[in-house]
């Protein structure tokens, strides 16, 4: 399978307390359908989590961990990051590479931060992403709330053509994988 899906900062202190993401619940049972989907074909699984190196999501904390309801396997793997760039300083791109994963499917949180830096990276290292648009989400901010993130990010990303390979928005339910 030359696949992987990407859950991006599914992480329990973005799901809980002041600036939790919209819709968490449902955004995690999106992912465990995708997730579910690709293991059943034989897909990889990579969860990305986002560290400090100190206070909010320090990594070990109760925050840092990934959130409750998440379904995590033992055969998944695990990237640790520091910016909003999964590729960035970590090991992800010789992961990929190393497994033969050729495109993407993208899913977590922050749309505008670590889903949208992470989609672009992507792109610009050649790998097609499949954007789940219903499974990425995040907390807005004081000009735009977080369903018009959601949706601008659908948009925008989905037609940037300047990298060659290019992202494509498909929901949980309809994304399928090849065996």
């Amino acid at each position: 399978m030359s696949t992987a899906v990407l859950v991006i900062d599914v992480q329990q202190g973005l799901c809980e307390g002041e600036g939790v993401a919209f819709d968490c619940s449902g955004t995690i049972e999106r992912i465990n359908v995708v997730t579910a989907k690709a293991r059943a074909a034989g897909a990889q699984v990579i969860f990305v989590q986002h560290e400090s190196g100190g206070g909010y999501l320090e990594h070990g904390s109760a925050a840092w961990q990934l959130a409750r309801g998440l379904d995590v396997q033992a055969a998944d793997a695990r990237v640790r990051k520091t910016t909003p760039d999964s590729f960035l300083n970590t090991e992800l791109e010789s992961l990929l590479r190393s497994n033969g994963i050729a495109t993407l499917v993208i899913c977590g949180m922050h749309s505008e931060f670590c889903v949208d830096t992470t989609t672009r990276r992507a792109l610009a290292l050649g790998f097609p992403v499949v954007l789940v648009c219903d499974a990425h989400t995040s907390a807005g901010n004081s000009a735009v709330g977080p369903e018009l993130v959601i949706a601008h990010h659908n948009a925008t990303l989905t037609n940037i053509s300047s990298f060659g390979p290019r992202a494509t928005a498909i929901s949980a339910r309809a994304i399928e994988f090849s065996a």
